[in-house]
């Protein structure tokens, strides 16, 4: 049943932001919950194929609802797909804070998280129904955290992630965060010398120790940080959960000297990482048949894969998207990114009745839905 309350919760959402034509929705909640995802379906088809105005639909987050369902209805999500949304979002971390009940001194807690905007708690709410460990917290007014800290939901994490592996530079940290685990099962966090070997550990993940811990403990030597080489997509799932995590869709409107309406409309799909990860992006060049990587110019650590050619846009980052759902709010900026799309395709950008539309379409992405 708890996924039909996560289901619920998300409609009821839809359902109280609703302005107009709501008997569909409600046609459609009594098919998902009766069962029959064809109706359901169905239903959605007809909505979409209404004329209704395409913003009312839009409020009740409609679109959102097919990759909800396609989620909750199978009862989990496609674990490539929460693979590749951790090597976006997830983090694994050691918490060490003084104690004086311990011998040692210091309390050793590992913890794996993802942290999201509030509007996507029905995405971590659906990460945990797949994974069956994990709690959800507030973490402030506009967001929420995935929580898994307990050394046998902790375990299950382990063998989820050693059966999909983690394909970014993000592995080396769930690979230390292992060993800490091992040590822990061990009982040797609560002696000196397993806290220190523990400390060694977490002086090569993430940013390090603090500059607390550094302070007490400044002998520390940081271990040697596994080196992450095979990073092959082995699942197109696995892209689709990176995409939604660290995709970003733009619509660019610039002044041109060439057009008559004196405006022009881009369109660039980008992915940015680290550059320890530059190998995993250029990669994406030939698994998705377009696109090119380029080293920041903001940023020397950091590099861009980059598609931009309005074909490439159209022939293969769309229909691969379209194939490979993204889930969450991300969701809606890939269908804005296609309604402009669409709008070019059919020359609309080049009126001014069109360019108008494609910049109100433009106004609601990204930050804008925040």
């Amino acid at each position: 049943m708890k996924k039909f309350n996560i289901l619920y919760k998300q409609i009821e959402r839809w359902f109280l932001s609703s302005k107009a034509k709501d008997v569909g929705v409600l046609h459609l909640m009594f098919a998902l919950f009766s069962g029959l995802i064809g109706t359901a379906y169905l239903v959605l088809i007809h909505l979409e194929l209404a004329e209704f105005d395409f913003d009312i639909i839009w409020g009740n987050q409609l679109y959102f609802l097919v990759p909800v369902v396609q989620g909750v209805l199978k009862d989990k999500l496609n674990p490539w797909f929460i693979t590749g949304f951790a090597d976006a979002e997830g983090s694994f971390q050691i918490s060490i804070l003084p104690n004086k009940e311990l011998k040692c001194g210091y309390r050793v807690k590992p913890i794996f998280s993802i942290g999201l905007h509030e509007k996507d708690r029905a995405l971590l709410e659906l990460i945990v129904t797949s994974l069956g460990v994990g709690k959800i917290y507030n973490h402030s007014n506009e967001s929420c955290q995935l929580v898994v800290s307990s050394i046998k939901e902790l375990q299950v994490i382990l063998n989820y992630f050693d059966q999909h592996p983690l394909r970014t530079q993000k592995r080396a940290d769930y690979e230390l965060f292992k060993r800490v685990l091992e040590l822990i099962k061990e009982k040797e966090h609560l002696t000196e010398e397993g806290l220190r070997k523990i400390l060694g550990i977490k002086a090569s993940m993430n940013l390090g120790l603090g500059d607390q811990l550094k302070r007490v403990f400044p002998d520390i030597i940081p271990v040697v940080r596994p080196l992450v080489e095979n990073q092959t997509i082995r699942d197109p799932n696995w892209l689709a959960g990176f995409v939604s995590g660290e995709g970003c869709f733009f619509v660019k409107v610039g002044k041109s000297k060439t057009h008559l309406i004196g405006e022009v409309v881009e369109l660039r799909f980008k992915i940015a990482q680290h550059s320890r990860d530059s190998q995993l992006l250029q990669s994406l060049i030939s698994y998705l048949g377009c696109g090119n990587y380029y080293y920041s110019h903001l940023n020397k650590d950091a590099g861009d894969f980059i598609v931009s050619r309005f074909s490439d846009i159209t022939d293969k980052i769309i229909p691969f998207l379209d194939k490979y759902l993204i889930l969450g709010i991300k969701s809606k900026d890939f269908h804005d990114f296609k309604r402009v799309a669409e709008l070019m395709k059919s020359k609309s950008h080049l009126t001014v009745e069109g360019l108008e539309k494609i910049k109100q379409i433009k106004l609601g992405m990204n930050k804008g839905r925040f």
